[in-house]
């Protein structure tokens, strides 16, 4: 799929999302009290080492914004899923990185976890985001910290958040409500 294809039908976005979500339900692995005492952690793991998995969530993901010039994946299984989605719509990629994990100068948001708090940056400058459009890609959305943290990082630079997907949303800690106006899409939402 080139980088200027154009919006798939309803029809096929439905299968794909359909095959995709399948392989997400059947293959995570939920751990309880990890990585703190009442957390469910629901790591993708099994899904991103299945190659048919793989490709179905790649493939569900790239068809959320098929005319991104960018994809943006978010520290750390963000980058696995970025790379795929960016290979295939023939875009670059940058990963939203972790505090302290890139060189200055970087542009940088305090957000808070579920367990905690926690930092993004991004480059400040070697990449211009000016004027780039963005799609913005997570494994989970719990309570929507991490993505409106990282969405807010792109639109600080000049970017625009064209559309945000993530593998898999706990709806019942309300993360869609901390997003903005971009579109948010999820394969698996529990």
């Amino acid at each position: 799929m080139s980088k200027h294809a154009a919006v798939e039908s309803d029809d096929v976005l439905a299968e794909r999302t359909g095959k995709a979500a399948e392989v997400v339900e059947r293959l995570t692995r939920w751990r309880d009290d990890f990585p703190s005492p009442g957390i469910r952690f629901a790591d993708l793991t099994p899904v991103f080492a299945d190659p048919e998995g793989f490709r179905a969530v790649i493939d569900c993901l790239a068809a959320c914004a098929p005319d991104a010039d960018l994809v943006a994946g978010v520290d750390a299984r963000g980058f696995i899923i970025g790379a795929g989605v960016a290979a295939t719509l023939g875009t670059g990629v940058l990963a939203v990185r972790k505090a302290g994990k890139l060189p200055p100068p970087v542009i940088s948001r305090e957000y808070s976890l579920e367990y905690g708090t926690a930092s993004l940056e991004i480059p400040a400058d070697g990449v211009e985001l000016k004027g780039r459009r963005i799609l913005l890609l997570d494994d989970v959305l719990a309570t929507g910290g991490t993505l409106a943290a990282a969405a807010d990082l792109f639109q600080a630079a000049g970017a625009e958040i064209i559309a945000a997907a993530v593998v898999l949303e706990l709806g019942f800690l309300n993360g869609r409500d901390r997003q903005g106006d971009y579109p948010l899409t999820s394969v698996v939402r529990i």
